[in-house]
C-alpha cells in the first residue's frame, strides 16, 4: 500500500480544472472538523468563503459533491495560522458551515474543535511538544480570546491512546483538558452582558419569560425547558417543529435585548431542566442521579437541535449553574469542586466551574474546564473545481 501511494504523480501534476487544497481532517470531542492553514486561503474573505463552501460541497442538504458530514457537528472549518499575539501559540478561527446556505458563520468558536486545536498545534510545530504534558494557549479570533489546552504527550507525539470516555463518541482516548476560565465576555465583553443574573424577555409565540444570559466562551441564553414546552429529556426523534420555533424565538429576543443581529447564531438557546433519568438517541439509558442538569440546545444553520453538546456552552452553562439566583442555578444539582454533569442528547458531560465574588459586586470566571479527546484522521489533499470560484 505504502509502495503504491509513492508511485503516485506528485499533485502538482493533478492539477488542471480542480484545484488541491491541503488539509487535515480531525476529530474534536463531538465533532469533526476541516483544519486548513491561513496560508493555504485566499486572503480575500469572499474567495476564501467560496473555496471553503466549495470544499465542503456547500449548500446542499447531503453535501454529495465534498467534505461535508451533512450534519452541523461534522461540517465545521478550523483555520489556522501562526500566533497573533505575544500570549498565545496559535491563531485558530472557527467556521461552522451551512448545510443548505451558501454562508459560513464565524460569530461562534467550537468547544470541541478546540480540543483537536491543540493537537493540531503540536503535529503541526507551532508548539514543541514537552512530555507528560503539553500547554497549548490558543488565540480564537471568533471571541478575541485566549484558551489552553493541556494535550497528553507521548514520545514527542500527541497521544492517542487513553482511557478517557466521551459520550457521543465510542471507546476512550488520552484526556486533553481544556480551560475557557479567561474567555469570559467572548461576544459581550461582559460575563453577564445585561448586568443582571435574570432577565425577562418578551417571545413571539412564548410571552414573558425569565432567562439568565451569560458569556463564557460562547455568548449562551438559559431558559427552563417547561417554558417552550419541553421535558428537557428530548432527543432528535422527539424535537418538535413548534420546539424549534420556541428555542429561535428565545434566541433572537435575547439577541435583540443585547442589539446583536437576530439573524445569528448567538447567544445559543440552551432550554435547562432539573436531574432526571432519560435516554440518549443511541438508546442507552441515563438515571437520575447521573445527570446535575438536562441541556438542549439547538443552533446552526438552518437551526436543529444538538446532537450532543458544544464544550464552550458546556463551560457556560457550568458557570451558570453555580452563579447565584441564576435559572440553571435554581435547577442545578452541583457537586463539591463546582462539578457540574450535563444531561444531553449523547449521553453525559463533565464540567467544573469556579466563580469569585469581586468587592465591586461582579464576579469572575477562576475555572471553567472539561476534558475532550481527539485526534487526527485523515491528512493530504482534497480538490475544489475552479468553475465554483
Amino acid at each position: 500500500m505504502t509502495q503504491a501511494l509513492e508511485r503516485r504523480p506528485p499533485v502538482a501534476s493533478l492539477v488542471g480544472e480542480q484545484i488541491p487544497v491541503r488539509c487535515v481532517l480531525m476529530r474534536g470531542g463531538t465533532s469533526k472538523a476541516v483544519f486548513l492553514r491561513a496560508s493555504d486561503l485566499p486572503a480575500d474573505p469572499v474567495l476564501r468563503d467560496r473555496l471553503i463552501l466549495a470544499l465542503f460541497g456547500s449548500p446542499d442538504p447531503r453535501q454529495i459533491d465534498g467534505l461535508g458530514g451533512a450534519d452541523i457537528l461534522t461540517s465545521k472549518v478550523a483555520i489556522i495560522g501562526p500566533p497573533a499575539r505575544p500570549d498565545a501559540d496559535v491563531t485558530y478561527t472557527f467556521g461552522q458551515v451551512s448545510i443548505t446556505e451558501p454562508v459560513i458563520d464565524y460569530d461562534i468558536n467550537c468547544g470541541n474543535i478546540s480540543a483537536a486545536v491543540g493537537v493540531y498545534a503540536i503535529e503541526e510545530g507551532f508548539v514543541r511538544p514537552v512530555e507528560p504534558l503539553t500547554s497549548v494557549r490558543v488565540y480564537n479570533t471568533n471571541t478575541d480570546k485566549v484558551y489552553t489546552a493541556l494535550v497528553p504527550v507521548r514520545g514527542h507525539r500527541p497521544a492517542v491512546e487513553g482511557d478517557c470516555a466521551i459520550d457521543g463518541v465510542p471507546g476512550s482516548g488520552a484526556e486533553i483538558l481544556l480551560d475557557f476560565a479567561t474567555a469570559a465576555g467572548a461576544t459581550t465583553g461582559r460575563l453577564l452582558p445585561t448586568g443582571q443574573v435574570r432577565d425577562a424577555l418578551e417571545v413571539a409565540g412564548v410571552g414573558r419569560l425569565e432567562v439568565t444570559i451569560v458569556d463564557v466562551a460562547n455568548l449562551c441564553v438559559f431558559f427552563p425547558a417547561a417554558a417552550v414546552g419541553m421535558r428537557g429529556t428530548e432527543g432528535p426523534g422527539d424535537f418538535t417543529a413548534g420546539m424549534l420555533q420556541a428555542m429561535v424565538a428565545v434566541k433572537e429576543a435575547a439577541a435583540e435585548r443585547l442589539g446583536l443581529s437576530r439573524d445569528g447564531l448567538v447567544p445559543l438557546p440552551v432550554a435547562v431542566a432539573p436531574p432526571a433519568a432519560f435516554t440518549t438517541f443511541q438508546g442507552a439509558p441515563i438515571d437520575a442521579g447521573a445527570a446535575d442538569l438536562l441541556v438542549r440546545l439547538a443552533g446552526g444553520r438552518p437551526p436543529m437541535l444538538h446532537k450532543a453538546f458544544p464544550g464552550t456552552a458546556a463551560a457556560c452553562a457550568a458557570v451558570a449553574a453555580v452563579l447565584p439566583g441564576s435559572v440553571p442555578g435554581a435547577l442545578a444539582r452541583v457537586r463539591e469542586g463546582g462539578r457540574v454533569a450535563l444531561g444531553h442528547p449523547s449521553g453525559l458531560m463533565r464540567v467544573a466551574a469556579e466563580l469569585h465574588h469581586d468587592p465591586d459586586g461582579g464576579w469572575r470566571v477562576v475555572r471553567a474546564t472539561y476534558a475532550r479527546t481527539a485526534r487526527r484522521l485523515m491528512e493530504g489533499y482534497a480538490f475544489v473545481r475552479r468553475d465554483r470560484l
